[in-house]
């Protein structure tokens, strides 16, 4: 078996020569690696390589007003793409505030190469240095808790192979890495060693061990061809592994039920006849987690065991009735295959002679039938609903879901052919609308933004960057009057408002389409509409205070039962 390969080779690659300056190198090597964008701001620290970045080089330099829309722009582009982001951000000040953002993708297994500047090692040596924290080494310091891997680039001799070595862990592992470049060293001519300047902008990828994939999947059809009632969960891993041909082949093979993981929502087509819906513990629909209890076989490929796809319970799923691929590795029953990559296992299982179920599968989800007159006050559930009608004849949409309400509202949301992309696990809020700017960047797709008013008065105001990029996000905006998930578990309720912003107002100004929407009529009107504007559109959708999507509701209640239990024992 040969090794497959992450990255790709750039389009328009620069040639490396054996001596360049670091920051011509630079541009040169991520060229070669494919990058087309990079996402960052200038400051005075990292000016002369953002300089380098800006020239006409094949690199396109994306903007935002602050770096924490910097850094989830680039984790959208990323993991849309499946391709290397790339963010560029001053020392100190700026690359702190990119910090939560790159804890994240560290956190979701997003790559992301981020570069600082920093100072002069003549402005170091005198003591304290402008954007400086306890010393010169903070950043560094800061930055390798949250990446795979942080290097300060000061050693000429060197700097090629750090440059190497970082991007190759990136890509191998799916995780941010750091490199901080001072900028006394941009214009410093460095040696570039020949097997660099001969690398094709590949990195190959440990292939599986053949006997143990062997083994591990006469295992698994063993116990397939046993089974009387198996399902197939598919976790994140198969979109990450670029899996998702094969995890389809493999499901209609057998013809049971498939759920996925809320991380994992879209690696299956949502509209496939075996598609059940999505597991996420106790709070999933209850048909699905009466067929989880029923089956006597799970297939769980690429699922993680986090709190979030678990529904902060524990595993519904025993080990003695499951085969988990996951992590370089397959649980079988109790036997466990080490080396086996999730891509190699799901592609040999899914061209092996299997049994057919030929199970008819409803499809599950926790939103209220749409009922009643158009000119009904507006819900969470209509919000939901009523999209998932306008989406059913329509293409080439993705879905950004914000944290928050709309993290667990997203997950009932139904697309014929794109993806949903949110922080799943990490759930920072602020995420979604960089990220599906980032996204529609890297694409070339239409996201719609599930956002909360509190979530969007973080970040929301860089969607005033859509019109100058060309870019059409259509937001739409559940505007509850505060951080609505928590007032069910808040005493003091006025700790939770917000001031209410004139957001379909601010859309308009900010160049793009504004609606106001406080019945369904109205919204389902604005969607129609949003549809045909070129530009990007805000629908501002009133709720009630206290309206919650199904899945928060069903969240909210059990996280207060285990309270009173807990306070009662």
């Amino acid at each position: 078996m040969t090794a497959r390969s992450r990255g790709r080779e750039g389009v328009g690659r620069s040639a490396m020569k054996a001596t360049m300056p670091l920051g011509e190198f630079l541009v040169a090597y991520l060229n070669r690696a494919g990058v087309e964008h990079i996402f960052g701001l200038p400051g005075d620290l990292v000016l002369s390589l953002f300089h380098q970045f800006g020239r006409d080089r094949g690199l396109e330099i994306v903007t935002f007003s602050h770096e924490p829309a910097v850094g989830f722009a680039a984790d959208g582009y990323a993991r849309s793409t499946r391709r290397l982001g790339v963010v560029c951000v001053t020392y100190g000040a700026g690359a702190n505030n990119v910090v939560n953002a790159v804890a994240g993708a560290y956190a979701e297994k997003v790559p992301l190469l981020v570069v600082s500047g920093g100072p002069g090692e003549a402005e170091a040596s005198i003591g304290g240095v402008h954007h400086q924290v306890k010393d010169v080494g903070s950043q560094l310091r800061l930055m390798s808790e949250v990446t795979c891997t942080a290097q300060l680039v000061e050693h000429p001799e060197l700097a090629a192979r750090q440059v190497h070595e970082v991007v190759e862990r990136v890509l191998s592992e799916s995780r941010p890495g750091y490199l901080q470049i001072h900028r006394d060293k941009v214009d410093v001519p460095i040696p570039v060693p020949p097997e660099i300047r001969a690398w094709k902008g590949r990195f190959p990828r440990p292939a599986s061990d053949k006997r143990k994939l062997g083994e591990a999947v006469a295992d698994a059809v063993t116990r397939l061809r046993k089974a009387k009632r198996p399902m197939v969960i598919g976790g994140v891993e198969v979109f990450r592994e670029r899996a998702e041909r094969s995890f389809l082949r493999l499901s209609e093979k057998l013809g049971v039920p498939v759920a996925t993981t809320p991380l994992a929502k879209g690696v299956f087509p949502m509209h496939h006849p075996l598609h059940m819906g999505i597991h996420i513990g106790p709070f999933s629909p209850k048909p699905i987690q009466d067929r989880v209890r029923k089956a006597d076989l799970v297939l769980a490929l690429g699922t993680q065991l986090t709190d979030m796809n678990l529904g902060a319970a524990r595993p519904q799923v025993q080990r003695d009735k499951s085969i988990w691929a996951a992590e370089g590795r397959v649980n079988v029953s109790f036997h466990t295959y080490t080396d086996v990559g999730l891509g190699d296992f799901v592609t040999a299982l899914a061209g092996e002679k299997l049994p057919s179920f030929g199970e008819k599968v409803p499809y599950c989800d926790s939103l209220k039938p749409l009922r009643g007159k158009p000119e009904r006050k507006l819900r969470v559930n209509d919000v939901l609903g009523e999209l998932n009608a306008f989406l059913a004849d329509r293409s080439g949409y993705h879905v950004v879901a914000e944290s928050g309400d709309l993290l667990f509202g997203g997950l009932e949301i139904r697309l014929r052919d794109g993806l949903y992309f949110a922080q799943g696990y990490y759930a920072s809020m602020g995420f979604g609308v960089p990220a599906a700017m980032g996204a529609q960047i890297g694409t070339g797709k239409r996201p719609i933004v599930l956002c909360g008013d509190g979530a969007f008065q973080m970040t929301g105001m860089e969607i005033s960057h859509a019109p100058r990029r060309g870019l059409s996000p259509i937001v739409v905006l559940v505007n509850n009057g505060g951080w609505g998930i928590f007032r069910p578990v808040t005493p003091k309720q006025e700790l939770l408002d917000i001031p209410n912003w004139p957001y379909a107002e601010l859309a308009q100004e900010w160049g793009g389409v504004g609606f106001v929407a406080e019945t369904a009529g109205a919204y389902r009107d604005a969607l129609r509409a949003a549809h045909e504007v070129k530009g990007f559109v805000l629908i501002e959708c009133r709720v009630p205070r206290d309206d919650l999507s199904p899945i928060s509701s069903k969240y909210i209640r059990e996280s207060a039962r285990k309270a009173r239990a807990k306070g009662a024992s």
